[in-house]
Order: C-alpha cells, then sequence, then structure tokens
C-alpha cells in the first residue's frame, strides 16, 4: 500500500512539474542596469569573456555593445569598425598601436562620435595635423586628449587643436617643434582648459605662457617642467585665479630672482608647486613662494636647495602645509628641527637620499609630527634603531613607510615597526637586516598591500607563511634575492592573498614549477618576474599562462628550463601580456614567432637567445604589429636586411642595440620524462598552429 502511494505522487508531482514550466525571462527583457552589472562582473574576472558574451546571440551582441565604455583596439586600421561597433563609447585609448596613421584618424569624418569625450594617442606616431583635424571634427565633445611624446606636432596640429573649443585637459609632453605660435592659437581656441601639459616643449617662451594666462582663465593645472620660461612669466601665472596645481621642474630661468618677484603676488588658489631640481633657487627664493601662496599644501624642494634653518623657518608662513618633498637635498645643522617646529600639520615627508640626516634630527620631527601617514627615509644610512624607535612610537597611524637601503638598522628595531604601526599599507625595507621574527611582527599590520622586502638575506619560508595568513589584501610583494624563500613560503602568499597582483622572485633560486603552479590560481596577477630561478620550466609557465590571463609584464631572463613550449601557451592565452624578458632561455624561432600573435605585445628583450636565427627573429619581427621597443644583441644588427628593419621601425618600434658578452652558466639537468613530454607537447601544438 505505502508503495503504491509513493508512486501516485511521484507520478503527480511529475505531471505538476511538467505541466507548470519555470518562466525564465529573455536576456533582452532586462534592465540595461542590471545587465551592465553582470557584464562588469564579466570583465573584471576576464576581459576577453566579453567577446565570448557577444556571440552568444543577437541581443548580448547589442547588450555588450552598449556596455563598452573604453575602446583599446590593436591596430588602427580597426579603428574605424570599432567606433561603429560601439557608439556609446567615451574613451578611445590607441597607447596599444605604435603607429596610428592620419588616414585613420582621417576615416573617422565619416562617423562622427557625438560621445567620444577622452583620447589617448600617448604612445602613437604617424599622424599630423590633417589627422588631427578629422578627429577634432568626428569628436564635438571631445574634452580630454593626451599628445605626449608627439615630437612631429608643431604649430599647424596646434591650430587644428584650436577647433576643439570644449578642450578641457590637453598634454603635450615632449612635443618639441610647438612654439609659441602654437601655444597662442591653443589659449584663444580653448578658453575651457582645466588642465595642460607642457613638459619639454622646449619652443615655448615667456610669451606664450603669458597669453595662456591671459586667455585660459579657469586652469587648475599647469605644467610647465624642463620648458624655456623665466620670470617674466610668473606674474601672469600668479593672476590665474582657479590655479592649483603649477609643475616648474628643471626650468633654468626660475632663480632666486624669479621668485623675488613673487612677493607682491598673492595666489590664493594655488595648492601644489613643483620646484624638482631648480637648483638655482635657495632658502631666499622659497621664502619668497611662501610669502606668495599662503594656502600650499604640497611643496617638492627635491634636488632643489639646502635644507637650512632659515628654509625651515620660513614654513612657518605655511600653516596648512601637508607634503614636503625633500629628496636629495642636503640637510644642514638644525634644518630638520626647524621643519618639524614649523610644520606641524605635515602628513607626508620624504627625505630620500638626503645627506646630513641624524638620529637626534630625525627623532626629533617625528615626535612633532603626530599626523605623519607617509614617511620615505629612502638610503640614509646614518640612521639606526634611535630613529626607528622614534618613528614607530610618535607616528603609529603611518599608512606608508619607505626606507631601503638603510643599513644601520637591526632585526631588533625592525620588529617595531609591526608591533606599533598595525595601519601600515605599504613598507620597503629592501636590503635590511630583517628576519623571521621581524616578519612574525610586521604579519600584525592586516592591511598591507604593497610588501618590498629583497635582499632581506635573513627571511626564509617560516616568516612568508605569517605574512600569508595575515595580509590578505596583499596586491604587491617584492622578494628579489630573497635567497631563503621557497616553494613552501611562496605557497603560503598565493593562497593567502587572493588579490595578488605583482610578484617579484627574481634570483630566488630555490622555487620551482610548484610556486608557478600555486600563483596560477591568483586570477588578478599581472606582473611576474622569476630572473634567474633556474629550476623553473615551461611546465610552471603554462600553469601561469592559463591561470592569469590578465598577466601583462613577464621577465624570465636566464630560467633556462623554458623553452618553446611555454611561448605557446602564453601566446594561447596571455592576450595581456604586453612586456617580456627572454634572454638565456631556451627558446627558439618556433617560440618567438608564436609570441608574435599576441596583438598587444610591446615590449620585447631578447639579447640572448642561442636558438634564435636572423630568419626567424625577422619573421618574428614582421609579424609583430604592435612592438614599440625591442631590445637585441648587436651582432643581429648586421645579420637582418636594412630595408625589412625600417619597415619595423617605419610602424612605430624602436631598436635598442646592446653589445654584451654571452655568459655561460650551469644549466640544470633535465628529466628525461619531462624532456620527453615537452618535446612531445611542442610537437602537438606546432601542428595545431600550423593547421589553423
Amino acid at each position: 500500500m505505502a508503495t503504491a502511494i509513493h508512486g501516485h505522487l511521484h507520478k503527480r508531482r511529475r505531471v505538476c512539474s511538467a505541466a507548470v514550466p519555470v518562466a525564465v525571462a529573455p536576456i533582452d527583457s532586462l534592465a540595461d542596469e542590471l545587465l551592465f552589472l553582470v557584464l562588469d562582473r564579466v570583465a573584471a574576472a576576464d576581459p576577453r569573456a566579453l567577446k565570448s558574451f557577444a556571440l552568444a546571440s543577437r541581443a548580448c551582441h547589442a547588450a555588450e555593445s552598449r556596455h563598452r565604455r573604453v575602446l583599446r583596439p590593436y591596430r588602427a586600421d580597426l579603428l574605424r569598425a570599432a567606433l561603429a561597433r560601439y557608439p556609446t563609447a567615451v574613451r578611445l585609448d590607441l597607447t596599444l598601436c605604435p603607429r596610428v596613421p592620419g588616414a585613420a584618424l582621417a576615416a573617422l569624418s565619416s562617423a562622427p562620435m557625438p560621445s567620444l569625450r577622452a583620447v589617448d594617442l600617448s604612445r602613437s606616431r604617424g599622424f599630423g595635423a590633417p589627422g588631427l583635424a578629422a578627429l577634432v571634427a568626428a569628436c564635438p565633445g571631445l574634452a580630454d586628449l593626451d599628445l605626449s611624446n608627439g615630437v612631429d606636432l608643431g604649430d599647424a596640429a596646434a591650430a587644428e587643436l584650436a577647433r576643439a573649443r570644449g578642450l578641457q585637459r590637453l598634454c603635450l609632453s615632449r612635443c618639441k617643434p610647438m612654439t609659441d605660435m602654437g601655444l597662442g592659437c591653443i589659449a584663444v581656441g580653448c578658453p575651457d582648459l582645466r588642465e595642460l601639459t607642457l613638459n619639454w616643449c622646449l619652443g615655448i617662451t615667456d610669451l606664450g605662457v603669458q597669453l595662456l594666462a591671459l586667455k585660459c582663465k579657469k586652469l587648475r593645472t599647469l605644467n610647465l617642467s624642463y620648458t624655456m620660461i623665466s620670470k617674466d612669466c610668473l606674474p601672469a601665472i600668479m593672476k590665474l585665479p582657479n590655479l592649483e596645481v603649477l609643475a616648474l621642474a628643471g626650468c633654468v630661468g626660475i632663480d632666486d630672482d624669479a621668485l623675488g618677484g613673487l612677493e607682491n603676488e598673492c595666489s590664493k588658489s594655488l595648492r601644489v608647486l613643483d620646484l624638482l631640481t631648480c637648483r638655482n633657487v635657495t632658502h631666499t627664493g622659497v621664502s619668497s613662494v611662501v610669502k606668495a601662496v599662503p594656502n600650499l599644501l604640497e611643496l617638492n624642494l627635491s634636488y632643489c636647495c639646502n635644507v637650512t634653518p632659515s628654509l625651515g623657518k620660513c614654513f612657518q608662513m605655511l600653516p596648512r602645509l601637508q607634503t614636503l618633498k625633500l629628496e636629495g637635498c642636503k640637510i644642514m645643522a638644525d634644518g630638520l628641527k626647524y621643519i618639524g617646529i614649523s610644520c606641524v600639520s605635515l602628513r607626508e615627508l620624504s627625505l630620500s637620499k638626503c645627506s646630513g640626516v641624524t638620529d637626534t634630527d630625525l627623532s626629533f620631527v617625528v615626535s612633532r609630527l603626530k599626523n605623519l601617514l607617509k614617511l620615505d627615509i629612502t638610503c640614509n644610512r646614518n640612521i639606526t634603531d634611535v630613529s626607528l624607535a622614534a618613528i614607530t612610537s610618535s607616528c603609529p597611524s603611518l599608512i606608508s613607510l619607505r626606507m631601503e637601503s638603510c643599513s644601520h638598522f637591526s632585526s631588533e628595531g625592525l620588529r617595531l615597526i609591526g608591533k606599533r604601526c598595525c595601519h601600515l599599507e605599504e613598507l620597503d625595507i629592501t636590503d635590511s637586516d630583517l628576519d623571521d621574527e621581524g616578519l612574525k611582527a610586521l604579519s600584525g599590520c592586516s592591511k598591507l598591500s604593497v610588501l618590498k622586502i629583497g635582499i632581506c638575506m635573513r627571511i626564509s619560508d617560516e616568516g612568508l607563511i605569517h605574512i600569508g595568513k595575515s595580509c590578505p589584501e596583499l596586491r604587491d610583494i617584492d622578494l628579489y634575492r630573497s635567497g631563503g624563500i621557497s616553494d613552501e613560503g611562496v605557497t603560503q602568499i598565493a593562497q593567502g592573498c587572493p588579490m595578488l597582483e605583482s610578484i617579484n622572485l627574481s634570483y630566488c633560486t630555490e622555487i620551482t614549477d610548484v610556486s608557478l603552479a600555486s600563483l596560477s590560481k591568483c586570477a588578478k596577477l599581472n606582473t611576474l618576474e622569476i630572473r634567474g630561478c633556474p629550476s623553473v620550466s615551461s611546465a610552471g609557465l603554462s600553469e601561469i599562462a592559463i591561470g592569469c590571463r590578465l598577466l601583462a609584464e613577464l621577465d624570465v631572463k636566464k630560467c633556462f628550463a623554458i623553452n618553446d613550449v611555454g611561448m605557446l601557451f602564453l601566446s594561447q592565452f596571455s592576450h595581456s601580456l604586453r612586456q617580456i624578458n627572454l634572454s638565456y632561455c631556451s627558446v627558439t624561432d618556433i617560440g618567438l614567432l608564436s609570441l608574435s600573435s599576441i596583438c598587444g605585445l610591446q615590449n620585447m628583450t631578447i639579447v640572448h637567445l642561442a636558438g634564435i636565427t636572423p630568419n626567424g627573429l625577422m619573421a618574428a619581427l614582421m609579424v609583430s604589429g604592435g612592438l614599440t621597443r625591442v631590445k637585441l644583441h648587436a651582432a643581429f644588427r648586421s645579420m637582418m636586411p636594412p630595408h625589412m628593419l625600417k619597415v619595423v621601425e617605419a610602424r612605430g618600434c624602436a631598436f635598442q642595440w646592446i653589445d654584451k658578452p654571452f655568459k655561460v652558466f650551469y644549466l640544470p639537468p633535465c628529466k628525461p620524462r619531462c624532456r620527453r613530454f615537452e618535446v612531445e607537447l611542442l610537437f602537438v601544438l606546432t601542428l595545431l598552429i600550423c593547421l589553423l
């Protein structure tokens, strides 16, 4: 009876389930807001997945087209098609295209892009004034344009830019042919400019800057670093009512006399002033500046003038100063003490590479700066644990502490950091006496996102395990030449730090493919340096290629067991790769040619590769359309046809020829079974590539 009832209920349940189908909403019925949230998560996990999504159906294709806001085409000839498919894009990033011919920009005139507001051409060449004219005409809403490194752009190009009347941000770094005439056109045509960068524009003088200050009253950021300006343009600049950031780094015409003329001026809006490497400026000129800009928040005097008591006293006129950079300055007697007395509101202080810093002065300064958040004392080799004790006790709220090559700190002193500065997010103690007990103490800094502990010869896996267990937010770790590290420590970091983006294991000779296999689980990893690790092989690199789809920078120099198999896996899975160093690997023409299929690859270093032939190298260079820089051994220069090299250079690739002797290294024996597997796999993959 029970069995019959059970059978009846089961049959009824099946009938009901068949009669009431589950309603599944079609994807095109979802609101764009919900759909775009899904696509955002898909793109964060694997940008290439968006292409698969678009191929699923017409509705998915249309949704992906509406969702895309940033375009990064690999080739300039794809530009028109990309803009046609994504009409709602607001930013066009052409940094992956080393050469953008004017014809490619001219093609935009037939398909206006009213939504496009930002264009980045900072790494592209091949266009001139006609191309910029077409770009401006096709993008009436253009507000942000980056033309950095436009070494061929002059006044004619500037005249075309002047037609973009809505332009708010313009970067012209290293546009050396441009003169005051071109700058004048921009000043008259673009009155809404908020941010303008002119560093290394050697043709710009006081006349052009004065006209700019007269016409562009809305300027907030102005970078005139390494230009030929003098004191004559400073009064006009200081009259800009909204100017907040002014960079004058490396301006030889800026001296005490130029700054002295500002005493009668007063800019209440200026917040940031950069006088880096203005070597003709002394404390006298700085005194004039602080009188003219009483509301200054950030001041950079690095490599500028000696830090004297007079300089320290003048900072009393800057009660709101929060950032002071004195990198490379000579600290005179009592100079730091007066800074501690005058700058009680400081939140960031840089004393990197300063001479004359003593324990007494540094201890006094940090005891006064209770709100300090960032401190840089890199390469201050005379300070000891006395300073470190004062720093950790007086500044418990530090979020950034950089103290590379401070060789007189002991392991006991370094432990104070972890015990007292629990809010640290960035710590650089490269080349120090750190040991495992110190790492254990540092594990108390659970918010660490950047940890640089390279050349720390006393640390081992035991200490690294504590970091992996206690610092889940770690994104960047540098273990360069930390010889005591092996697979166990790296595995713990990989398992405990899922947000890891960059790791440097160069010359950690004990690590093997086990480390790479564990790191392959870190999906956000984009930078991997394993130079000089002879025990890693293509098997481990293949794990990285499959698991880390965002990998952009890879250094495998002197990894002798990495061969063509690893390159084939990279070409298949690492489509985000931008930079690679292959010197002294076992890669041959096959592997190099497979790498050339990565469209976004821009930078290659292949100085010493015994398996590379001139013909194979030339073939790879001809196929790689996105290369911008290649470092080669000088011996190849005479072996390759000059006309073919010119073709590659014409596409925007620059060659760097290195004449270094080949060094013979011990090659670890390869296990026969592994070697046979690699040979068979290489044969299969090569056959598949040929068939495709």
